[in-house]
Parts: structure tokens; sequence; C-alpha cells
């Protein structure tokens, strides 16, 4: 596949710089946490996949938002205290750097939520 065609990517480029040097970085840092996860375009956004669905992330005027399920919230929630939260959303400010740290431990914590799903559970 190449950039052309990759739907990623051009979900990526429709946003203004800012935006789209954000969802790089984000992807990124998935990438980096989750590599044996695939990526598709899901809920009209970017979402890594790996025994199900890990996480969707997507860009706003103001924020990236990252969107695990909300026990995952939960279990970050003094983490999260700095940031706006919704049940199962997280927004990070265009204007401050991602904190990957956090980021990683999101996404490793949803490779072990989907690992533990009894096989017949997990969508294909």
């Amino acid at each position: 596949m190449t950039e052309d065609d990759d739907p990623i990517e051009a979900y990526i480029r429709s946003f203004p710089t800012q935006a789209q040097d954000a969802l790089r970085t984000m992807r990124a840092i998935i990438r980096r946490a989750a590599p044996a996860a695939s990526e598709k375009i899901s809920y009209r956004m970017p979402t890594f996949y790996l025994n199900g669905n890990l996480v969707h992330y997507a860009a706003f005027a103001r924020h990236i938002g990252l969107y695990p399920l909300p026990h995952v919230m939960e279990s970050f929630r003094e983490e999260l205290k700095g940031y706006t939260t919704g049940k199962g959303s997280i927004q990070f400010p265009l204007d401050q750097p991602l904190p990957e740290d956090l980021i990683s431990r999101i996404v490793r914590q949803r490779i072990a939520d989907n690992a533990s799903k009894p096989a017949k559970s997990r969508k294909k």
C-alpha cells in the first residue's frame, strides 16, 4: 500500500498542519505500543485493531481525541486529571505535546484486555 492509497494518511491529510503533526505523532506512539496491530477506519476514525478494536483516535479543532474503553479510563483516572475526559474519551490539546508514556500504557492495557477475551467473543 502506498501513502496515496492509505486511508489513515488520507484522513490525516484532511486536517490543518498542526493537527496532521499531532495525528502522525499519535499514530507513531500507538504503532510502537502495538506493533502487531493492524489499522483501519472505523466509526470514521483511524483505529488500531488487535483481537478487536484497541483504540480509535481523531482530530478536532483544538485537540486530538483518544478513545479507549470506559474501564480503561477508570484505570488511569489519576493520570488523566489534567485532561478533558468523557466516559470513554480523552482530549489531548493540540498546543501541548502528546503524553507518549501515558498513551503507550493505555494502548498496552487495551492489548492485554483484548488478549484476555475468550476467542469466540473476539470480533473478526
